[in-house]
């Protein structure tokens, strides 16, 4: 007798009996529930998009482009931050999160605490985004729990302060020594050449104005126990040092040089770096400048938005003039491609050719460096819009080469050109069109 074949049961799993080894229940109804939730989600970001809803730069930073597929696997573990910043809604959901949080816990949301690496207010303080960097160290002292660094610092009376500013001490990429080093040998290539090298480093808020921080955060005791050693090595290797400048504007204007609630200085601390950049360059050329206030605008802080907030700055503008006639200030201006101004020079002004390569707080300044130079050229050294060689070709054409680094981005060395590839290339490149 054939061997009877064993088979599935006829009917659906859902419809046998509850003893049946086989039964599975239906969940129809939480099916249904669950993909109307999926075709609300991803339909509705579509359809806004459709009637005219756009994704929105909440956190002063470019929205992430759409991975390319010569990224490898890169470009699958792109799409996350892609399809994050594509959402339109996400400036909504942000707030109602802070709304809730504030009606059930009394305080806001903390949107920040993954960590302040690759993110900023603006391009250039911090790291760049796909750097390649040594493993943190500091030491053996302060948390090595990036992950535990807040992005914003929330002190008192409404102050708020760049987390950067903590971390970059606490866990930098490279140890300080070899970081300053590194930017010696970039002073050497560059004055090898010909050509007239300045450092200039601007001040951390948090250095500046400490008395708003709060009594805790993360990275607080390492930042603070780095603080004076940091400036002795800095001033050690020859910088242009604004501290001094800055402290004698506050005074004159009874506030402090930076605002509450951004993390780069107001017009009075680009009007210092001009004037001090201009007396490295050529000793007493301000001699004749003067300058005033006249008007003011409100613009957007740049470190609420790192909340999910929006916040706003007064700024006052200024005009200068070097020969104490023409004013020559100029516009804030894009830096992520060579920024160039030309114009005969009048006195008080360095005519000298100059590059001044730095990061956001060059652009902070830009109005009133073109006040102080002649012929300048401006360009941010985090910049993706430029290639290397064309980056290097500012460098050759310069005769004067101003190197601008931010505080945390020097404590931290989130400075691409001090890799050894670019530092070859402008050796090789510099001692090939040395200054005659």
């Amino acid at each position: 007798m054939a061997q009877e074949s064993q088979q599935l049961p006829a009917v659906h799993e859902a419809w046998l009996p509850r003893e049946h080894a086989l039964h599975r229940p239906r969940h129809g109804g939480r099916q249904l529930i669950a993909l109307i939730c999926a075709v609300v989600f991803f339909a509705s970001p579509t359809l806004m998009w459709v009637f005219g809803a756009r994704p929105a730069e909440i956190e002063n930073r470019r929205l992430t482009g759409f991975p390319s597929l010569a990224d490898g696997w890169g470009f699958f573990t792109g799409l996350a931050s892609w399809g994050t910043d594509q959402l339109v809604f996400r400036p909504w959901a942000i707030s109602a999160a802070d709304g809730i949080s504030e009606m059930i816990f009394g305080e806001s949301a903390p949107h920040d605490q993954s960590g302040t690496n690759n993110s900023g207010p603006l391009p250039g303080s911090a790291p760049p985004a796909g750097a390649t960097t040594p493993a943190p160290s500091n030491g053996g002292s302060g948390p090595l729990d990036q992950a535990g660094y807040r992005q914003v610092v929330e002190g008192s009376d409404g102050w708020l302060y760049y987390g950067l500013d903590a971390e970059a001490k606490c866990a930098p990429t490279r140890p300080l020594p070899e970081t300053i080093a590194r930017i010696s040998e970039l002073r050497n290539i560059v004055e090898s050449s010909g050509r007239k090298f300045v450092w200039v480093v601007p001040p951390d808020k948090s250095t500046m104005v400490p008395q708003h921080l709060p009594s805790s955060y993360p990275g607080k005791e390492c930042q603070q126990e780095a603080q004076a050693p940091t400036w002795a090595a800095l001033d050690s290797a020859g910088i242009v040092d604004v501290r001094a400048g800055l402290q004698e504007a506050e005074r004159q204007v009874g506030r402090a040089v930076y605002p509450p609630d951004d993390t780069h200085w107001s017009a009075e601390g680009g009007l210092v770096m001009a004037a001090a950049l201009a007396n490295a360059v050529q000793p007493g050329v301000t001699q004749t400048w003067t300058f005033n206030a006249i008007g003011s605008y409100t613009g957007s802080a740049d470190l609420p938005p790192l909340l999910g907030k929006h916040g706003d700055k007064m700024e006052v503008v200024y005009d200068l003039r070097p020969d104490g006639v023409n004013d020559r200030a100029g516009k804030l201006i894009d830096i992520d491609t060579p920024a160039v101004t030309n114009v005969p020079p009048v006195t008080g002004q360095v005519s000298q050719k100059t590059l001044v390569y730095g990061d956001s707080f060059t652009k902070a300044s830009s109005r009133y460096l073109q006040g102080a130079f002649s012929n300048l050229t401006m360009l941010s050294f985090s910049s993706n819009k430029i290639s290397q060689d064309q980056a290097i070709q500012q460098f050759v054409d310069s005769d004067v080469v101003v190197l601008e680094t931010v505080e945390r981005n020097v404590s931290g060395s989130y400075l691409p050109f001090l890799s050894d590839d670019m530092l070859n290339a402008l050796r090789t490149t510099l001692s090939a069109h040395p200054l005659n």
